[in-house]
């Protein structure tokens, strides 16, 4: 793949993002970047942590060929394509073993979302794909012009949280039925004109918001992802090391927040005077609350706004 301009990219929460995994990092220590994207916190991370290896993985072809490109001068960089939710492969493929610093950053990346084939954007006309990897057979053409309205209401309702879910699959369906809806310019117009009047001219935002994000989801089954590599992660985190995700939506934050707590709660019953070893957490809480973008940052960058970093810390290792 033949890549010759690097598009616009701000990094979200970076300095915070790099004063979160500093400490766990440096010379002899792995960063395992799970969403590596165009490489702006891994180059950041890199640069405040001479010494540091990085294994990079993104399921974005085009996305990797850019930060291959970025991270080109640091002497220890591997970068894989390939799902999050395959870390674990990819680090046996490499010959590591466990990491010292990891980071999940869960948005979109400006390349997604600024070059209207990709089929991201409701403000841009392009072909309604939304693949993160065009590896993959599904694109959300084929969700919408496939699905029943019962499915599409369920999807656009559990990952958009869209309360007009059910309108706007029916309108779907009596669309297609006339004409396949095969650009996002097309399904913006769909979904637009299917909202109550107080909607389409509120001050909420664009209407076909909430549906873009359900789709997304569902064509490149991000939650399924999350769910299955955060377990994944926390196994290969070695102790002090770090493990920082940013979140950009409350399906993801809450999936974050409850592996989270799980692993920094103890498993002894509430009572016992006296918790034995094997019964401690494994993990704690770096921060007591999700850390989000100041008002400055979310100014120069808008697309910010609603992130959330959340840090979690190895202290034990498991019982053998």
């Amino acid at each position: 793949m033949a890549v010759t301009a690097r598009p616009t990219h701000t990094p979200v929460l970076l300095a915070e993002v790099v004063e979160a995994l500093r400490p766990a990092l440096g010379a002899g220590r792995t960063l395992l970047d799970a969403t590596v994207g165009l490489g702006g916190h891994a180059s950041a991370l890199l640069e405040a942590c001479p010494g540091t290896r990085l294994v990079g993985i993104d399921r974005d072809g085009e996305a990797l060929a850019l930060a291959q490109q970025r991270l080109a001068t640091f002497p220890d960089v591997h970068l894989v394509r390939a799902r999050f939710d395959e870390l674990g492969a990819v680090l046996d493929g490499l010959g590591v073993g466990l990491v010292q610093g990891m980071l999940f950053d869960l948005g979109l990346s400006s390349l997604q979302i600024d070059e209207a084939e990709r089929g991201f954007a409701y403000t841009r006309n392009g072909p309604l794909d939304m693949r993160m990897d065009d590896r993959a057979g599904v694109t959300a053409a084929d969700i919408v012009n496939t699905w029943s309205d019962a499915d599409l209401a369920q999807a656009i309702r559990d990952f958009g949280e869209e309360p007009h879910a059910l309108r706007v699959a029916q309108a779907i369906v009596a669309a297609r039925a006339r004409a396949p809806i095969a650009t996002t310019g097309q399904l913006a117009d769909v979904v637009m004109a299917a909202m109550p009047a107080a909607v389409r001219y509120g001050d909420g935002g664009h209407p076909a918001k909430r549906v873009f994000q359900a789709l997304r989801i569902a064509t490149n089954d991000e939650l399924t992802a999350l769910t299955q590599a955060l377990p994944v992660a926390l196994a290969h985190l070695g102790v002090d090391g770090r493990l920082a995700v940013i979140s950009y939506h409350s399906l993801e934050d809450r999936l974050v927040k409850q592996a989270f707590r799980a692993a920094t709660t103890t498993q002894a019953p509430r009572r016992l005077p006296v918790i034995p070893p094997s019964l401690q957490p494994r993990f704690a809480s770096v921060v007591d609350q999700a850390i989000r973008p100041s008002e400055r940052e979310v100014a120069a960058n808008s697309r910010a706004a609603s992130a959330r970093l959340r840090v979690i810390t190895r202290v034990r290792e498991d019982p053998s």
